[in-house]
């Protein structure tokens, strides 16, 4: 038995560390309460298992000493000694890897001894929250102070709150078994093997790791030089897994697809293959940029297919033979990627393309891939059917912009000359295609999608296509294939104007297709790489896509893995398309812990059953993901009992909040044919009040108020009850505000927020005051949750705009321009200083602003 001073004192000298093999912290805040409510309660936590070596003979991540004394590596307990460490000591060990937010700012409540983490407005000038860390760093001293100046817990202070401060203090005394593996016989395999097993239901290592760890143990700066280069590779905007590097230095090393090729490889030998891996990506990588454009992480699928052409060049010694046989493997890149070639990193497919390349090289590969399409090497139209930006036709459609000179639509100019920044412009808004009832796979179709600047972006945002694409010069709109057809920009044919774009699209693809492959694509130039915003740091009036932003933040901050977005998921075996989900946790909420997660909105879009065959978790509302979520925290966390009995709780006797409730729902379902199921079952086990205070209380909007709001009826939402002036005492301020603020985010007409007046005849003026109103509503909803947002200096600046807009018809062209251009900036978050994280975040605004409103008085 060992104490836990005595194990963290143990890591501090550098004695306890983690095998080189070790996979990193994926522990979440439910896991950390769960782990120090047990060790408070006295409950069992589990032994640890360590593997004793001896000096340097095992490589270490994080060491802080070197020598020849006996080390302690941890093979089974990390997540909970981390957790600890990082608890008691306030900082994260030396070997860590991770994220420490997950045991950052613990709390303790002497009264209920519960743990939560902290939330700032709850637990304000509240001294029964006790900060774990500090209470470990510092001593009783200070909390016992601040518990008896308060008059509400001094009385209490020694007969139940300081013991049970020296209950939660004593954890450092906690005893540890520690079972040891010694001996020389103790192999990194054998060991590797005895870490699998104990780990059954952790982070099991993969293939890859197996490998390494051999490597690992005769080069010990093998993982960390591949971290060193993913590192890099990622400051440039690619983001790999350790194993798709493994994979192209194996394919270098053996030319072979399996990861068990590297047994016979020696560590020197490994080392040589894995530096000529690092050339050969980094020239791909540039001709990939300088040649499709394909400059950014978003836009490079196929990703497994860079394997190949690894070992062709391994084969070519590090070179293309010339101009021709690059763009030859450019070609063949493009169509694999298209057409799903190395869905899931199938190692078949890449078997058989190592060995077809090292026979035949680059033609050979080329050939293999056309018989398997019956030679039919054509992109149409419908490879340009995808939904959202996670499918196949995204990338196509932004090389095929970046490379054929696409022109910004409202000034006309290249993409990216002006700002080196391009957006994703929706030709037809979602709103407006949301309202005339199309489907969310019609409404997020890549046929809608453009490429414009910021500025462009910000005029263009929200206005009808059949006023403003009229407008446009003409050469701009056919650099981006958008149909000649006037009659086609209506609202009502736009699944015409889909057809038509594809088939534009699809032509303009073969003709690229067909440069590359007989060498006619000049080399005269090299494309410029340009930052495409993403849709995080877009404003977004879409509300679907700001409940899954308020739901990845959320989740984030419970320490769960961040998943892709708009992410295509393939059938291994086929790579057939099986979805386009809208979250995608791929190795798990949790890296390595658990089944792949699926958030898949459009489920008749998708083949459920296959996923499921394939032991996906696929869930088809955010509703059910949460609640999924919620039920592993209370799990982990042992905060609530699983079975709940239907609660009681205080409302007006007679009965008219869960009456006023009811109505809605009842409305709900004659008014929009809606069934708010979801809202009964809260009502009854949580009782009407406590239901909607959950609803409340949660940073995601659940998916009747999405529903509602893309229905323009927020009318309808809970949050109207709860503003209705019989039921103020109810809820706090706090959540009184929060139902305000939410009443006033329809996009149907909700509340602007800033009182502009539009001419009716002036889209720009009319589309300048939405994107004002939108952008309050944002900061609004920002400054409940964080407390240094400026709010007041955001208001100021919207009112004095508000007022500038009003006076729109008073301004000649260069004045429109430059109050346009002041809009355009306060409404983006992320310029100078990010405004909804930084205090100081609108100071730059305001001077942007208070430059333009000089510039216009004139």
């Amino acid at each position: 038995m060992t104490k836990l001073s005595t194990i963290l004192d143990q890591i501090d000298a550098g004695s306890m560390l983690l095998p080189e093999f070790q996979r990193g912290y994926v522990w979440n805040r439910d896991q950390v309460r769960g782990l120090m409510r047990s060790l408070y309660l006295g409950y069992p936590v589990g032994a640890l298992l360590v593997w004793e070596t001896e000096g340097d003979v095992q490589p270490v991540r994080g060491a802080v000493a070197t020598g020849s004394g006996q080390r302690q590596l941890l093979l089974d307990g990390q997540q909970r000694v981390t957790t600890l460490y990082g608890l008691i000591r306030g900082a994260a060990p030396a070997f860590f890897e991770g994220d420490d937010a997950a045991f950052t700012g613990l709390r303790f409540n002497v009264e209920t001894e519960a743990f939560q983490f902290h939330a700032p407005i709850k637990m304000k000038d509240d001294p029964r929250w006790v900060d774990v860390t500090a209470l470990f760093r510092d001593g009783m001293g200070g909390v016992a102070q601040s518990l008896a100046e308060h008059p509400e817990t001094a009385p209490r202070l020694y007969t139940e709150y300081l013991p049970r401060l020296q209950d939660l203090l004593n954890i450092a005394n906690r005893e540890f078994h520690v079972e040891q593996i010694t001996g020389a016989d103790k192999t990194v395999d054998v060991v590797v093997d005895i870490f699998n097993r104990v780990n059954s239901g952790g982070t099991k290592l993969s293939k890859g790791d197996l490998a390494l760890a051999r490597i690992c143990s005769e080069w010990a700066d093998a993982r960390p030089t591949m971290r060193r280069n993913l590192d890099r590779w990622a400051a440039t905007g690619f983001k790999f897994p350790a194993d798709w590097l493994l994979r192209n230095t194996n394919a270098v090393a053996t030319g072979r697809a399996p990861f068990s090729a590297l047994e016979n490889v020696s560590a020197s030998d490994f080392q040589h293959a894995l530096t000529e891996t690092l050339h050969h990506v980094d020239h791909l990588l540039f001709l990939l940029g300088s040649r499709l454009g394909v400059d950014h992480d978003r836009v490079l699928f196929g990703r497994n297919a860079i394997p190949v052409l690894s070992r062709l060049l391994h084969n070519r010694g590090g070179r293309f033979a010339d101009g021709s046989e690059a763009d030859k493997a450019l070609y063949w890149y493009v169509h694999a990627a298209l057409r799903g070639r190395f869905a899931a990193a199938s190692e078949t497919a890449l078997a058989k393309d190592l060995e077809t390349v090292d026979a035949g090289g680059i033609d050979a590969v080329i050939a293999s891939l056309s018989r398997s399409r019956k030679g039919n090497m054509r992109i149409d139209a419908q490879d340009f059917e995808g939904v959202g930006r996670g499918a196949r036709s995204y990338p196509l459609l932004y090389l095929l912009t970046r490379v054929r000179d696409g022109l910004d639509l409202v000034t006309g100019r290249p993409l990216g000359q002006d700002s080196g920044t391009v957006e994703v412009h929706e030709i037809f808004p979602k709103a407006e295609l949301v309202r005339a009832g199309y489907s969310r796979a019609e409404v997020n179709a890549i046929a809608n999608f453009a490429f414009v600047g910021p500025a462009s972006a910000s005029r263009l945002s929200g206005a009808d296509p059949a006023g403003y694409l009229a407008e446009l010069p003409e050469t701009a709109r056919r650099s981006q294939w958008i149909p000649e057809d006037p009659s086609l920009w209506r609202i009502d044919r736009y699944r015409e104007f889909l057809d038509a774009r594809r088939e534009l699209l699809g032509s303009a693809a073969t003709g690229l297709m067909d440069d590359l492959i007989t060498g006619r694509m000049p080399w005269n130039r090299e494309l410029q790489a340009v930052e495409v915003r993403d849709e995080d740091t877009v404003t977004v009036s879409d509300p679907r896509a700001a409940q899954l932003a308020s739901l990845v933040e959320e989740l984030s901050e419970l320490g769960y893995a961040v998943p892709a977005r708009d992410a295509e998921i393939a059938d291994p075996d086929t790579g057939r398309e099986l979805a386009v989900a809208e979250l995608f946790w791929e190795r798990g909420l949790q890296p390595g812990m658990g089944k792949p997660v699926v958030l898949e909105l459009d489920p008749d879009d998708a083949d459920l059953p296959r996923l499921a065959e394939l032991g996906f978790d696929v869930f088809t509302t955010v509703d059910a993901l949460r609640g999924y979520v919620q039920r592993l925290g209370e799990q982990v966390s042992g905060d609530t009992a699983e079975n709940t009995d239907p609660v009681v709780d205080e409302t007006p006797a007679d009965g008219a909040f869960e009456k006023a409730l009811y109505d809605v729902i009842e409305r709900c379902r004659i008014e929009l044919g809606y069934n708010a199921q979801n809202m009964r079952e809260l009502i009854y086990q949580y009782g009407p009040a406590d239901a909607v205070r959950r609803i409340l209380n949660s940073r995601t909007v659940t998916d009747g108020y999405v529903r509602l709001w893309e229905a323009g009826r927020l009318d309808l939402a809970v949050e109207t009850v709860v503003v209705d002036p019989r039921f103020r005492a109810l809820f706090s301020p706090e959540e009184r505000a929060i139902a305000e603020s939410r009443l006033h985010r329809s996009t149907g007409g909700g509340s602007a927020a800033v009182p502009v007046t539009t001419t009716g005849d002036d889209p720009e003026q009319a589309q300048l005051a939405r994107r004002l109103a939108g952008h309050l509503r944002l900061v609004r909803s920002a400054a409940e949750e964080q407390e240094f947002v400026d709010l007041p200096l955001a208001e100021d600046l919207h009112r004095r705009l508000g007022e500038a807009l009003n006076r729109w018809s008073d301004y000649d062209a260069e004045q429109r321009r430059v109050l346009g251009a002041a809009v355009g900036y306060l409404v983006r978050t992320d310029d100078d200083e990010d405004d909804l994280r930084s205090p100081v975040g609108f100071d730059d605004d305001a001077e942007v602003v208070e430059e333009a409103l000089r510039r216009i008085s004139r």
